[in-house]
């Protein structure tokens, strides 16, 4: 059986396994040696490739205005809770979940594309979902026989709480950087993370052995401004100048760790470039907003997978702005539109090249907002709504329990604040199960997965992938 070889495997062949500091020779090889790798149709890769991307909204989506009850009586109980907040119920674009739990639902107005694949099986919802050390009650709450989140209602620390996984303490490794530790030798690149980010340093990329890789969505991956091998004058001075410190053999550990990392940065930043000349134009149009851009750039880092030589990769974007404790109407609306957009067309993009079955787009949020209206917005509270993406997503339905949203509900505490029934334990745990995270290992990622959830049942947490 003939074996396919790695692009690591493909550049040691040619002779340039080092990569090391690259100088404008070896990068005009590197580039060659790319072009042929790509036109070896024996060299390429099977179709084993997966990616999460993680969609953060930052501040607190107001999520009950995202998946809202439609039908009479349950619009009318929104309607009295959320008085000034409500969505008008002829508004609403109505959809209909494969499972039915015998009332009606509709989206924000604002999410034409999402409601267009949500009909067509490539958009689910996870209802009620948030931190939870162990089940919860009303009257565990209020009575405090279970332990709560850390600093719940903290914008910092419920930031934390769901890009770590540890709703009970505060750490700053992250569930998509140690599950990235976990599966990393599926990947033959050393140069770039795996992370990739679109925003930034964030929590959570950040793994034991494995940061994020930060890109911007409308440049790429910069690098050292003015360092560039094929320049002369001042920046091949530069270039030059640069070369002759990274260059230098420190006796100082700290030193030449340093130095280290911005040898391997900046050879990273060299190769993720020389890659990205090689893909071919995407055709989808996207909105020339960063988010939009964020997604594109996704697309276009997928389309070079093989050439960085990946197999799993995460991508993280962050959209801020969602913390509506004014005029929640019209910005949630505004918000939403522009997520809308960037979801509509990564789809799009995605099946031009082919990989919308290859990869899952989730959201999450710092948490839920107050049913109740503070007078013209919402504030903080705990439980609420994410939407998940991909051709391995059980689409068209809700999972998890969509809670009444009476203020006499057995779920409120207060002001209008739902305890999640839905953990994010489950919710994170489903998502590592289909990138490739065995069951075993779910609670070295989640400690408190077990209070949730067998890990050795052989069911899906929730069931809304195809595992």
């Amino acid at each position: 059986m003939m074996r396919h070889k790695s692009r690591r495997d493909f550049i040691r062949e040619f002779g340039l396994a080092a990569l090391g500091l690259t100088t404008a020779s070896s990068v005009s090889q590197l580039k060659a040696i790319n072009a042929a790798y790509l036109n070896n149709s024996e060299n390429l890769f099977n179709n084993d490739y997966k990616a999460i991307v993680c969609f953060f909204l930052a501040g607190g989506n107001d999520s009950f205005n995202m998946v809202v009850p439609r039908g009479n009586p349950e619009y009318d109980e929104y309607k009295v809770t959320r008085s000034d907040l409500a969505i008008s119920q002829n508004e609403l674009l109505p959809i209909t979940p494969v499972t039915s739990d015998g009332r009606r639902y509709g989206l924000n107005p604002a999410m034409n594309n999402i409601h267009q694949l949500f009909n067509t099986g490539q958009v689910s919802f996870i209802n009620n979902v948030g931190p939870l050390i162990e089940p919860t009650t009303r009257s565990d709450y209020r009575n405090r026989r279970s332990p709560v989140p850390l600093g719940l209602f903290s914008h910092s620390d419920q930031i934390k709480n769901c890009q770590t996984g540890l709703p009970h303490l505060r750490s700053q490794f992250g569930w998509g950087g140690r599950m990235a530790d976990m599966v990393n030798d599926m990947n033959s690149n050393r140069n770039v993370s795996m992370n990739i980010s679109l925003s930034g340093t964030n929590i959570f990329q950040y793994g034991q052995t494995l940061v994020e890789f930060a890109i911007d969505p409308y440049d790429g991956s910069p690098g050292i401004r003015g360092y560039d091998p094929s320049s002369a004058g001042f920046n091949g001075a530069r270039t030059e100048g640069i070369d002759l410190l990274l260059g230098v053999d420190h006796d100082d550990m700290y030193k030449k760790t340093y130095t280290d990392l911005l040898k391997r940065s900046l050879d990273g930043s060299i190769e993720f470039r020389a890659a990205m000349e090689q893909i071919g134009e995407l055709n989808t149009q996207f909105s020339n907003n960063r988010i939009s851009q964020s997604f594109r750039r996704i697309c276009e880092v997928i389309m070079a997978r093989d050439i960085l030589g990946f197999k799993r990769q995460i991508f993280f974007v962050r959209m801020g702005g969602w913390d509506m404790h004014g005029e929640l109407i019209q910005s949630h609306e505004r918000n939403l539109t522009t997520v809308d957009n960037a979801l509509g067309e990564f789809a799009q993009g995605l099946n031009e090249i082919g990989m919308f079955n290859n990869v899952t787009t989730f959201t999450i949020s710092d948490f839920g907002r107050t049913l109740t209206s503070n007078g013209n917005g919402s504030d903080h509270a705990w439980g609420g709504n994410a939407m998940v993406m991909g051709g391995d997503v059980k689409g068209g339905d809700m999972y998890g329990t969509y809670p009444t949203l009476s203020l006499n509900g057995d779920l409120i505490v207060h002001r209008g604040v739902l305890i999640p029934t839905t953990p994010n334990d489950a919710y994170f745990a489903e998502l590592a199960l289909w990138f490739g995270v065995s069951p075993s290992e779910l609670p070295t990622l989640f400690p408190n997965i077990g209070n949730f959830y067998d890990t050795m049942s052989g069911e899906a947490p929730l069931g809304f992938m195809n595992l």
